[in-house]
């Protein structure tokens, strides 16, 4: 979803690793789902996209 996202605002992963201050790697990471970021993080991503943060509980049952 998140690479789905910048590629629709029309950035690469260089530049919203950029626009976050971070490493390529973390960002990698994040895409593939073996990153567990923190909220400060996921925020700066989120302004770097002009998104908002979604937060989804789900039951087991």
């Amino acid at each position: 979803m998140l690479t789905l996202l910048y590629q629709l605002k029309g950035i690469t992963q260089t530049e919203l690793t950029r626009r976050v201050g971070t490493r390529q790697s973390a960002i990698a990471r994040l895409e593939s789902g073996t990153y567990n970021p923190s909220l400060r993080f996921l925020k700066k991503v989120a302004k770097a996209l002009d998104a908002k943060i979604e937060v989804s509980l789900k039951c087991d049952n």
